[in-house]
């Protein structure tokens, strides 16, 4: 299934894109997404941490993605 991903911040300009597609197959977890991602966009590995949100709820490793299901990347907040 293609899945697009939504991307803010400093993941934004890291993907080049506000939003990409990735390929997943059936049944896949966020956990399998993050390995496609960091495969697909190396980059991304330098992040020390970020959130997977699906229709608007943060994720866990294994929450299972399905079709037309929203998708968003949500790097590290700083601030004070």
């Amino acid at each position: 299934m293609e899945i697009k991903v939504l991307a803010f911040g400093i993941v934004k300009e890291m993907l080049s894109h506000s939003s990409v597609t990735v390929a997943l197959t059936e049944g896949a977890t966020v956990s399998e997404l993050t390995l496609v991602l960091a495969e697909k966009y190396p980059a991304i590995k330098n992040l020390s941490s970020f959130a997977i949100a699906i229709n608007g709820c943060y994720s866990t490793a294994d929450t299972l993605i399905n079709a037309g299901d929203e998708i968003a990347i949500i790097p590290p907040v700083s601030g004070g």
